[in-house]
């Protein structure tokens, strides 16, 4: 293998798995990452001395992770302690004249139908059952042409499928909306509000976002787990173990610059001037960046520009230490508007702050069991508070009087649900798109990369390989899409794509040795794909 030093640039999650199956194969690896701690998106703070997530909160797909440290000879339980869930999620609507209203899902498919038909009926509970049934065969139908593929055209995921997959890809409702489609299986608005949240998983809205996104239904029926010392001990985890595999893991190291030779990526510059040569690059940050221009000339034409209209969703998140008292709070709870079509309207169409936000709330605190809220009163907690925004903090920055306004409203939701937060300016962080953009350049603050609008939107998005020989992408923005586990399988995906290419430059002629037909040359190592987008 010709393939000696491979820089990843910025230590997310698809740059940390690829560091570490490429260490784990004996390539040196120097990872540079221009933050003050590996993760990415899955960042930490810290208020009143108490760490907390500030990123993704749900870890699913488990055996994603699980077919990762098999392949380097490690087990997933040794190195993560993982709970299942038994709650998904609690859900909150404060309507006139009904007052608050409450539904739970469940990780039983069965318990969750009983909860929906005790809250709108038994013909809602047999459309969820439907759902479910839809959501399993469309995740089944794209699982292997798809999410365990490199980047397809239409005609390649038609070809993969093959002649058995055929029918099942013209069943998966790809030209119509998530919105749409759920109303063939609820009548009840707030089940269709409810469900059609599974669009802004990947950034998106379910009016616009195609009905395939109903396969995150099936996801999460698989299994959510809860991730002791919190979602960040994940990044910390793949670190450690690049590093206990002899990567190099460099922080406070921004790239200014991925140089070029001969029409080939050969290295980068940092910001203090520091040169490094490399014989493959994986950029591990938003494709975005590349075409702006924020990686240097060499790297400009790598991948197609993201146009402004096409960035998925930012948001406005509020990190809290604070005392809860009136609602019962799960792990994870949404508090929903009451017009939802408006707030995805305020955002993609208007470019403003929802006039009247949902609000997802993660009590960081509260176990498996919402019944614990007793020992929670009066106590401070860990809480994450989102709410969705557009992703135009490079255009249009919020002034502080639309972020109090926002502020004003995502809280009085909470108040009318029952919630009451006892906030503090000392023990509360806030980070809007704005910041998002400053974190993650060239976005505006979108966190998903390009939104998943439209039945074509996810072959726009790059694969593992781009224009620029050398340089590999991985993460949330490329192929096949963002959250945890598909921002892991894109760090496989690209670590593939460096050993098949070194593999393939560094092997023999097979038609000069004709004792050594092509059939029998060694393959190159395939990423062991899955995942998708969560919360």
């Amino acid at each position: 293998m010709t393939t000696r030093r491979v820089i990843v640039v910025g230590a997310g999650i698809g740059g940390l798995v690829g560091a570490l199956e490429l260490a784990s194969r004996g390539i040196e690896v120097v990872m540079l990452e221009g933050a003050a701690q590996p993760g990415g998106k899955m960042r930490e703070v810290t208020l009143g001395g108490r760490a907390m997530d500030a990123g993704p909160t749900v870890f699913t797909m488990r055996w994603v992770f699980e077919e990762l440290f098999d392949s380097i000879g490690l087990r997933l339980a040794d190195h993560l302690d993982l709970r299942p869930a038994g709650l998904l999620a609690r859900h909150a609507w404060s309507h006139e004249p009904c007052g608050s209203q409450r539904l739970d899902l469940f990780a039983g498919k069965a318990r969750s139908a009983d909860a929906i038909g005790n809250f709108a009926g038994a013909a809602a509970s047999r459309g969820y059952l439907g759902f479910c049934d839809s959501a399993a065969r469309i995740y089944r139908t794209l699982e292997t042409p798809f999410l365990r593929g490199s980047r397809p055209s239409p005609l390649s995921l038609a070809c993969r499928a093959g002649v058995r997959g055929l029918p099942g890809l013209m069943r998966i409702s790809p030209f119509a909306t998530l919105h749409a489609e759920l109303g063939r299986y609820f009548a009840d608005p707030r089940l269709r509000q409810l469900f059609g949240r599974y669009a802004t998983y990947c950034g998106s809205s379910p009016f616009l976002a195609p009905a395939t996104l109903m396969l995150v239904a099936h996801v999460e029926q698989d299994g959510v787990w809860l991730v002791e010392g919190g979602m960040h001990r994940v990044a910390q985890t793949l670190a450690a173990l690049a590093c206990q595999r002899g990567a190099t893991l460099r922080l406070n190291a921004t790239v200014a610059e991925i140089l070029t030779h001969d029409g080939r990526a050969c290295g980068v510059r940092l910001t203090d001037g520091e040169r490094m040569q490399a014989d493959a690059i994986v950029f591990n940050g938003d494709v975005a960046a590349l075409a702006a221009g924020c990686l240097g000339p060499g790297a400009l034409d790598a991948a197609a520009p993201v146009a402004a209209a096409r960035r998925s969703l930012s948001a406005l998140t509020w990190n809290l230490l604070a005392p809860t008292h009136g609602f019962p709070l799960a792990r994870h709870t949404v508090f929903f508007a009451h017009d939802a079509a408006r707030e995805f309207e305020d955002i993609f169409s208007h470019g403003r702050l929802p006039a009247a936000p949902t609000v997802y709330v993660c009590a960081q605190d509260r176990a498996d069991d919402p019944r614990d809220d007793a020992s929670h009163a009066g106590t401070a907690e860990r809480l994450l508070v989102v709410v969705n925004a557009p992703a135009n903090g490079d255009t249009r920055p919020f002034d502080l009087e639309e972020l109090a306004r926002c502020e004003a409203q995502t809280f009085e939701l909470l108040a009318r649900c029952g919630l009451h937060v006892q906030r503090s300016p000392q023990h509360t962080s806030m980070t809007t798109p704005q910041d998002f953009n400053r974190l993650y350049p060239a976005t505006g603050g979108a966190l998903y990369g390009q939104a998943s609008h439209g039945w074509a939107a996810s072959f726009r998005r790059a694969g593992a390989r781009c224009r620029l020989p050398g340089l590999y992408l991985a993460g949330g923005s490329v192929h096949p899409g963002p959250g945890v586990p598909m921002a892991a399988l894109s760090g496989r995906q690209s670590a593939a794509s460096v050993m098949a290419d070194a593999a393939a430059r560094s092997a023999p002629r097979w038609w000069l040795r004709p004792s050594r037909p092509p059939s029998t040359l060694p393959s190159p190592p395939a990423a062991t794909p899955g995942g998708t987008s969560t919360r």
